[in-house]
């Protein structure tokens, strides 16, 4: 067998494996490595986009491209009669042309929608691209007859054109534009639940972080973290979703940092999110000293003065903002009590219970016993997805 076709075996194999472990992560809930809670491979796997319609699971159809490419290339060698020969390089091109789109999509989809990465997805993409690149350049050396030099080479007619192997190529690229149109149009714009008790969140509204009034008939609690790129983004909504509502909606504000310091749903050994304990006890301290001053300080944590791309604050930072809001002493004082630490852990607790099917990433928004993980792109969208998806009524 020439080299080229163990090649095609390997990499055939590993992408056939690696979308086995992705799609086992969707539908089984397994944790795998690298995608831990709150983890970027969290934030792509646990998307809308990691699906079709919300029933058929991308890494679930790419097994079975994968598989369909195995089979071809059982018949695509000298061996086999030249007319199943030419269906099964003809196959392999379609599925070919399809995986590289797919790969391509996928990766935009993770670079400029999702802002996150996950590496066994990338793993997959970059293999499949091999793959298809492997089989795209030997079509167009594959011979009909097959007829060998002394030196093993091939030599005779072309199997197929490289204007038809082109084609083929083309063929399975479209068919991932229309996955690309399907995930886009179908998809929907959020993942949901029913999985929390109603007994583990707080009932006094007036005592805790709130955007809105506490006294609005629908309070949504929403679990975030400081460090959270997608909760900077609904962040700036929440304010637009509320005046949607006639003031009849509200927020209340549950610090659930990704951080294993005091987070214990969260795995050891994650740095990205090293300083979101930090970060939520400041804003609490904020909120417990001069309640009036945590709106400012709140935004002031989501906002960006410079750059194209928001960065998070640093714990110094937003320790000197907090002092400048509400003076050191009302910061040490609401530091030291103890209400921060059981507010904090009471969020902890709320995330935990909002864990499904290995789904443990945030901003997360709760009502009654539903929550859901929103991709909203405006207030107005938000609104939306919390009629559908948390059955407020509408306004």
């Amino acid at each position: 067998m020439p080299w080229w076709r163990w090649v095609l075996a390997v990499l055939n194999t590993l992408a056939l494996v690696l979308t086995v472990i992705i799609s086992w992560h969707y539908l089984a809930g397994g944790q795998i490595a690298g995608c831990g809670g709150g983890s970027p491979c969290e934030e792509v796997l646990g998307s809308r986009w990691s699906d079709i319609a919300g029933v058929l699971p991308v890494g679930g159809l790419a097994m079975g491209v994968y598989l369909a490419v195995m089979v071809a290339s059982f018949f695509s060698g000298p061996e086999t009669e030249l007319p199943v020969r030419r269906m099964a390089w003809s196959a392999m091109l379609v599925l070919a042309g399809a995986v590289a789109g797919s790969a391509i999509w996928f990766t935009i989809v993770q670079k400029w929608i999702i802002g996150a990465f996950c590496p066994w997805c990338l793993a997959t993409h970059s293999t499949g691209l091999l793959l298809s690149a492997l089989i795209f350049w030997r079509s167009l050396k594959v011979t009909g007859d097959e007829v060998r030099t002394e030196n093993n080479v091939a030599t005779g007619k072309p199997l197929l054109r490289p204007l038809h192997a082109t084609g083929l190529a083309l063929a399975g690229m479209v068919m991932a534009g229309l996955l690309a149109v399907t995930q886009a149009i179908s998809a929907p714009s959020s993942v949901q639940s029913d999985n929390v008790s109603e007994d583990i969140l707080p009932v006094d509204y007036h005592s805790v972080p709130m955007a809105g009034s506490p006294d609005a008939p629908y309070v949504v609690t929403m679990l975030f973290d400081y460090q959270c790129s997608h909760c900077q983004q609904l962040h700036f909504m929440l304010d637009e979703a509320i005046q949607v509502y006639g003031g009849n909606l509200a927020f209340m504000l549950c610090p659930a940092p990704l951080d294993p310091a005091c987070n214990n749903f969260i795995p050891g050994g994650r740095e990205e999110f090293r300083n979101s304990c930090e970060l939520a006890k400041i804003g609490l301290a904020v909120w417990k000293g001069k309640r009036e001053a945590f709106p400012e300080f709140d935004n002031w944590m989501f906002t960006f003065e410079t750059g194209d791309r928001w960065q998070p604050r640093s714990p110094e930072d937003a320790r000197a903002k907090a002092i400048g809001l509400i003076g050191k002493e009302a910061f040490d004082s609401a530091w030291a009590d103890p209400w921060i630490n059981e507010y904090l852990q009471t969020s902890v607790r709320i995330y935990g219970k909002t864990i499904q099917n290995g789904i443990g990433g945030i901003p997360k928004l709760i009502y009654g016993s539903l929550w859901v993980m929103p991709e909203s792109y405006s207030g107005g969208d938000l609104a939306m997805i919390l009629q559908k998806s948390l059955q407020i009524p509408e306004p």
